[in-house]
């Protein structure tokens, strides 16, 4: 007889943090097909399946739903003799081996040829939802369904009968209470710890006049388009930073007791926002090497993993600088954006809106309408001080004024 497969936590799942055993998609004495998902595993930046590694039946649990797991922890034990579709049971369990109780079933998966496989956080909302896969039109790659397809998707009756059922189990005192997910608590514990045990905050605020940009965007959006690059303003901030950056490599560092890091490449992070789950911080690689052309096909290539649900654990890891643009949602200042630890700077966008600025021209002033935001940079004032951080946010606008 074979000996049983252990199923281990991958240590290129999770980047310096605890995770959690989320839900078990095959109960004990089911039988499973290699590399089919076995397992989600939450942490606080996205929430992975771990395959399994071998066709076989899953005769052992070993991290229940909600256990904290690190890498390389054993999670469940295959037995591979049994064959997958075969009616093994527990009771090919070795004696001594723990007991662990039996799992709830799988949400239902959508067919391939309909929607292709169903994300984690897809799976959650049509079991929420009371949603088949079937029914959900899918307008991801491939018609893979995302996040958005399941909001969208109410049947007829639906919203009438969920307002119904929630006013109905409306407490008397009114109030509703809504657990908070693993993944909301250690964003929570990361921003804590940042603020206020950390690194001292601080932000500087400087206004910029877009109007280079947008001319700039306006001439070559089509250009780029027809080439596979969505160009978006945040290509052109990012772009902006790795200047900024360069002028400033203090605020591509992190602090140790010992000395200052200052990273050689510029991996920039950009916050985005999962609808009902928090926030994510993808990353643009060695951005430092790439133009505007390479930065939008970058960033257009991780806005649509982060729309299909698709993210994984190596997009949302090694950051050095990371950027929050907090104006697309119509906020004009965020002060402080917390710092994502362990870098040593944030940028803020706010909202771009129309204001009158004044110009002068031969000592004449004037009145002018021109597209502006204001830009914030965050700094932990043990690696910055406020003249680098005024340098760094020069550097940024500069380039942004100036673009041709």
């Amino acid at each position: 007889m074979v000996g049983l497969v252990e199923v281990v936590l991958p240590a290129d799942q999770v980047e310096g943090t605890r995770s959690q055993v989320q839900r078990w998609l095959v109960a004990v004495g089911q039988p499973v097909r290699r590399d089919a998902p076995l397992v989600e595993i939450e942490t606080d930046k996205v929430t992975v399946e771990v395959p399994a590694p071998s066709d076989g039946v899953l005769v052992e649990i070993v991290a229940p739903e909600g256990t904290d797991v690190a890498p390389g922890a054993l999670l469940a034990r295959l037995n591979p003799d049994s064959p997958a579709g075969g009616g093994a049971t527990p009771a090919a369990v070795p004696a001594g081996a723990a007991a662990v109780a039996r799992p709830g079933p799988a949400a239902k998966s959508a067919s391939p040829g309909s929607s292709g496989r169903l994300s984690p956080a897809v799976r959650r909302l049509l079991a929420e939802r009371g949603l088949d896969a079937e029914s959900v039109r899918g307008s991801g790659e491939g018609g893979r369904i995302t996040v958005d397809d399941v909001l969208a998707a109410v049947p007829d009756g639906a919203a009438e009968a969920a307002a119904t059922r929630a006013e109905a189990a409306l407490p008397a005192d009114g109030v509703r209470r809504v657990p908070h997910t693993p993944m909301r608590r250690r964003i929570a514990a990361h921003m804590v710890e940042s603020l206020l045990r950390t690194a001292p905050h601080v932000t500087t605020v400087f206004q910029a006049d877009m109007s280079a940009v947008l001319a700039h965007r306006a001439a070559h959006r089509a250009e780029f388009e027809r080439q596979g690059r969505p160009l978006t303003l945040t290509a052109y901030f990012v772009a902006a930073c790795v200047d900024a950056l360069r002028a400033v490599p203090e605020a591509n560092a992190c602090w140790t007791p010992d000395a200052l890091l200052v990273h050689e490449r510029i991996d920039v992070g950009i916050g985005t926002a999962l609808p009902g789950r928090g926030l994510v911080v993808p990353v643009i690689r060695d951005a430092g090497r790439l133009d505007l052309a390479g930065i939008a096909e970058a960033l257009g290539e991780l806005v649509r993993k982060a729309r299909d649900d698709a993210l994984t654990p190596a997009d949302l890891q090694g950051g050095t600088f990371t950027i929050s643009n907090h104006g697309v949602s119509g906020s004009l200042v965020a002060a402080p954006i917390v710092i994502n630890q362990p870098q040593s700077a944030i940028l803020g966008i706010g909202k771009l809106e129309k204001r009158a600025i004044v110009a002068s021209d031969g000592g004449q002033d004037r009145v002018e309408i021109r597209p502006c935001c204001y830009v914030t940079l965050t700094i932990d004032h043990r690696v910055l001080d406020g003249h680098q951080a005024n340098q760094f946010m020069t550097t940024l606008v500069g380039r942004l004024e100036s673009w041709h």
